[in-house]
């Protein structure tokens, strides 16, 4: 089983990337201020427009740490990895498989259907550790609502109606998802799921944490060796890690979602964290970005039994797990590709 390393997350806008032998220095104005041997790391992001030096980018290479650079924001820039892993004749399969028709379809349904069972556990979690606080016959219908999604599903013969349920599903589960919020109401609450920008605060949080979760999805498929931007379901487009955004259908809930709930649930972050920009869009001030990231990390040293494997793995380990196993059916190792349900 792979061992769970650390990302290391740089925040500061006036840092500089540098290496010293085997570790990775963070530089201010020329002045040491942290400093990790590259062995504990499986990859760096940064926030900002922090520099690197082409050592430490050779370094990263050469001891596969990928190295992704983003907005202050949140936004994809750009991400330094080193030579293609795998095995070329499972990319191979891969890309025959986004060609064919029966491929795409059934590894869609698998992403969807695992979206949609554990988007609805994330409300029926709501609805046993808060009965009193919340709308029961309101989520209740949204449950129903659902299921009836699955059901739908599972006959659809093609991707555009596979999408277009998805996109039901994702009303139905976000016009409930204010009644997860039992803290700090007023200043967190949304009006349906919106990005590019984000307009409110739960949005903003949301759009950030699916960006964390990307990029470990993106690195899992790479150290597998699969393509992450050959996708099934999502459609194919320069740039856009489209395999990445299908495997990371299945984990958004569980993985995201709740852990925005909780934090704001438990007063992790307040409204004051974000800022309101002119043209409505709402940001993260970098206060508020560490504590996500902060408990992103806590996060993903949770241990869980996984469902398929039904081991004990941390949580930061199930995009390596889920990748593999799609690696191996894909080879034809395994039948199908079982997705991840959260019990």
């Amino acid at each position: 089983m792979r061992r769970l390393l650390n990302t290391l997350y740089v925040t500061m806008p006036d840092a500089y990337l540098a290496c010293d032998g085997e570790n990775v220095v963070i530089k201010v104005d020329n002045t040491i201020k942290f400093r990790v041997p590259v062995h504990n790391l499986e990859g760096i992001v940064c926030f900002g427009f922090a520099g690197a030096s082409p050592g430490l980018m050779h370094l990263c290479c050469e001891r596969g740490v990928a190295l992704s650079f983003l907005t202050e924001y949140g936004k994809f820039m750009g991400r330094v990895t080193g030579k293609v892993s795998g095995n070329i004749l499972l990319r191979r399969n891969q890309y025959r498989w986004t060609e064919t028709h029966s491929a795409p379809v059934r590894l869609a349904k698998r992403f969807i259907t695992a979206k949609i069972i554990n988007s609805r556990a994330v409300l029926h979690r709501a609805i046993r550790d808060h009965s009193n606080a919340v709308d029961t016959d309101l989520l209740n219908s949204l449950m129903k609502g659902l299921a009836s999604t699955v059901n739908l599903l599972d006959k659809a013969e093609d991707l555009n109606t596979i999408r277009g349920l998805e996109g039901q599903a994702a009303n139905l589960y976000f016009s409930g998802f204010n009644q997860l919020i039992l803290a700090q109401k007023d200043a967190f609450y949304m009006d349906g799921r919106n990005r590019r920008p984000p307009l409110d605060r739960v949005n903003a949080l949301l759009s950030f944490l699916y960006t964390l979760l990307t990029h470990e999805v993106v690195a899992a498929l790479e150290s597998i060796g699969l393509d992450p931007q050959a996708g099934f379901l999502h459609r194919d487009r320069p740039g856009r890690p489209s395999l990445a955004l299908d495997v990371m259908e299945e984990l958004r809930p569980h993985f995201a979602d709740r852990l925005a709930v909780t934090l704001i649930n438990r007063n992790q972050i307040n409204s004051d964290g974000f800022v309101i920009k002119e043209n409505g869009a709402v940001i993260m001030d970098d206060t508020t970005r560490k504590e996500v990231l902060i408990a992103w990390q806590k996060r993903k040293q949770e241990e869980i039994v996984h469902p398929y494997l039904e081991e004990k793995v941390s949580l930061g380990l199930v995009p390596y797990i889920q990748a593999m196993l799609l690696a191996r059916h894909i080879r034809g190792d395994l039948e199908d590709y079982p997705p991840f349900f959260w019990k």
